[in-house]
């Protein structure tokens, strides 16, 4: 898989998780949906995400 395929599963398992936590624990984990949403949009305005740069440390082929 390449980097954009994992970044795209990672957000999605990301936001599935948060929204079962906000729903099963506590509401306050919408915030860390939020901030997913955030990351995402600041990623396509400026073509820099913190996490390609962790995958890229993994190893993962553009």
């Amino acid at each position: 898989m390449t980097i954009n395929e994992w970044l795209r599963l990672i957000a999605g398992v990301m936001i599935l998780l948060s929204l079962y936590l906000a729903i099963s624990f506590s509401i306050n984990w919408l915030w860390f949906t939020a901030f997913i949403g955030v990351n995402l949009l600041q990623s396509s305005l400026t073509k820099w995400c913190p996490m390609m740069t962790i995958l890229q440390k993994f190893g993962v082929k553009n």
